[in-house]
């Protein structure tokens, strides 16, 4: 029996242009998040634009005040990552 691999080849990190980088740092910093609350009783999460202090992007909607927070939270969190990613691989663990 013939068994065929086929072979994926990784050629490093993706590379992601300044600007993109700019958006994530920018978005992981709580700072630059708001929740306002709409006619219906919900919560929306927003982030102010980099190059425009003026405009905010509607991200999410949730039905608490505190879970609205948590929302920001965890998408601050994530981005905060992404742009720790994006230096290159981690080493997480070595045997001897």
């Amino acid at each position: 029996m013939t068994v065929y691999y086929q072979t994926n080849t990784w050629n490093g990190q993706p590379q992601y242009d300044e600007n993109q980088i700019k958006i994530w740092k920018h978005i992981s910093e709580k700072k630059n998040w708001r929740i306002v609350q709409l006619p219906n009783g919900f919560y929306q999460t927003e982030y102010q634009e980099l190059n425009n202090q003026d405009k905010w992007t509607d991200v999410t909607r949730r039905e608490t005040l505190d879970g609205a927070e948590e929302a920001i939270d965890k998408t601050v969190e994530h981005y905060k990552k992404k742009v720790e990613f994006n230096k290159g691989p981690k080493v997480v663990k070595t045997f001897k």
